[in-house]
Formats: structure tokens, sequence, C-alpha cells
């Protein structure tokens, strides 16, 4: 018995030993940044401004693969599943880890259980857009018109519980209207239909959707956040042009899979928080509307709990489910 206990204990050593030297030589080869949506997206973006520093910084390329469906968990569920070694990295956002596992709960991972979180990296405001053939010239005319035509206007998003469809739920919540999905892969598809006129209106990411409002090809009636954005100054919230109480951004952060070595986890935090404090980063990231916003491990992993319970309620007020 006293020399299974001696092997026993002799393993864990060694593994200890094992993981901290790989740690310390962190990292040797690229890695992979998963983004679990289309390029051109909110996430995307971000995670490629973030991305670039982030090379830098290890001395190691940041390759962004973008595998997006489901809502974005497609690419969480390959992280979730690959070697806790740090070379494979999830940029995770609202939609994957709180929105769509309340949607879905059979999702094959756990998003607190399977991930181990490294920082927030920042949150996206989200655009209440519609197609200029829609009769509306604000929030209030928009209301009138889908109460009027309840059902018949429809809306795009990033697929079925993505956070920019369970923020038009929210918004037909607390507006009392009626309107039709139409689900998509990303906000850049969406949009690209809301451009077309396939679909009328959307509340697609700002970086998705910032193009099209500077060409005038769709309608920006009202901004997602609690408050005014600094590139949209003129455009109103959703809560100050009459839908009150709301309030819904698309929120990022990093994380790996869960096991990978505490002395990584504190390397790409560390580096993170460096990367965050460049003005160059916080310029670049303004310019699409977005907010650099850190945090600690522990932080960003009771953060993903509390968005996990808000957002559970409103699932369960829209009755939004996929069985």
């Amino acid at each position: 018995m006293k020399l299974i206990s001696w092997f026993f204990a002799a393993s864990i050593m060694i593994n200890l030993i094992a993981g901290s030297a790989a740690a310390q030589s962190y990292p040797n080869k690229p890695v992979r940044m998963m983004v679990p949506f289309p390029a051109g997206g909110g996430s995307d973006t971000m995670g490629r401004i973030v991305g670039t520093r982030l090379s830098e910084r290890l001395g190691q390329q940041i390759v962004v693969e973008n595998r997006p469906g489901a809502a974005g968990s497609i690419g969480a569920d390959i992280v979730a599943r690959a070697p806790a070694d740090g070379y494979t990295i999830l940029l995770g956002s609202t939609s994957e880890l709180v929105q769509y596992p309340n949607v879905n709960p059979k999702i094959p991972y756990d998003p607190v259980r399977d991930f181990a979180p490294i920082s927030l990296v920042g949150t996206i405001p989200l655009v209440l857009v519609v197609h200029p053939s829609l009769p509306v010239k604000n929030v209030k005319d928009l209301v009138a018109l889908a109460k009027a035509r309840p059902g018949e206007i429809n809306f795009g998003s990033a697929g079925q519980g993505a956070t920019t469809h369970l923020a038009v739920e929210l918004f037909i919540l607390l507006t009392g209207v009626k309107m039709t999905h139409v689900p998509y892969k990303g906000s850049p598809q969406a949009v690209a239909d809301l451009v077309s006129g396939d679909v009328q209106l959307g509340i697609p990411t700002m970086p998705a959707a910032l193009p099209f409002i500077r060409s005038g090809r769709v309608k920006v009636l009202a901004v997602s956040s609690a408050k005014r954005a600094s590139n949209l100054p003129d455009i109103p919230s959703l809560d100050e042009a009459g839908v009150k109480g709301y309030d819904a951004t698309l929120w990022t952060g990093m994380l790996a899979p869960a096991g990978t070595p505490k002395e990584i986890i504190n390397r790409l935090h560390a580096e993170i928080a460096k990367v965050l404090a460049l003005k160059e980063v916080n310029d670049a990231l303004d310019k699409q509307g977005a907010e650099a916003q850190g945090s600690t491990p522990e932080q960003f992993a009771a953060f993903i709990k509390t968005e996990h319970a808000k957002w559970a309620k409103v699932v369960k007020t829209a009755g939004v489910r996929i069985e």
C-alpha cells in the first residue's frame, strides 16, 4: 500500500514539474484564437485588434480562426474539447457563454465547468437599424408600425439564441410588439440581407453595421447601450428613445480549456491587460464603437455566472427555446 502511495505521489509531482516547465517556456509555437463568428462581426473585429498586439507581446503569432454557427456554440465546443495547454483559446462572448446555453440546454459544453476564464476584453454596443424602405423615422414610429402590422416586420440575427437575436426579443418584451425572426450564421450575413431588403430590421453589432450606416444603406434609430455611443453621438439609446430599461451589449472575453495550467492563465492575463492599456488599441476599438474592459480571471468567472442568470430571465419570459 505504501509503495502504491509513493508511486501515486511521485506521478503527481512529475506532472506538476512537467506542467510548470511547459508554462515557463510558453508559448513556443503559434496560439490559435477561436472566434466563433464570421469575419467582419463585432467579436471578430475585437479579436483581430487585440490579437495583433497580443502576438507582439507573446513573441508568437495569434492565429485567428473563425468557426461560426449555432450562435457561436460550434467554435466554443471546439475549444472546450481542445488540449489544456494554452495553444487554443476562445474569444468568447455573451452569445455562446450565457445566452445560447439558456436557449439550448442540450449544448455539448458547460460554459462554467469547461473553460478557464482569463480576462474580459471589451464591450461592443449594438444598433437598431432598419431598411430605408421602412416608413419610420424613429423608435416611436417603429413601435407604432409594428403594433399596426403584428408579425409582418422580419428581423435578422446572428442565429437562434445569439446576442443579436435576444437583443430584439428584449425590445419585443419591453414594447409589446410582434415581429418575425430570421436567423443567420452571423451579423454580417444578417446585415447583408437587411441592406438588400430581404429583412426589414435588426439589432446587429456596431462593427457589422457601421459601414452601411455611414453609406446610408441602412437607417439607424438607436443604440442598445445605456449611454450614447461615442462614434454615433447624435443617435439616442433605446432607453432614451422611450424603451425604458433597455440595455444590451455584446461583451467579449478570453478563455482557455478547463485545466490549463495556472501559470499559463496568469501569463495570458498579464499580457492581455498590457494590450488593453495601449492607446492605439483603445483608439482602434473606439472607431468601431467598442470599449476595452479588462478583469481578473476570478472577476470574469463571477461575471459569467451573473450574466447567465440575467439572460435566463429574458429567455424564460420571451419563451425562446431550442428543444
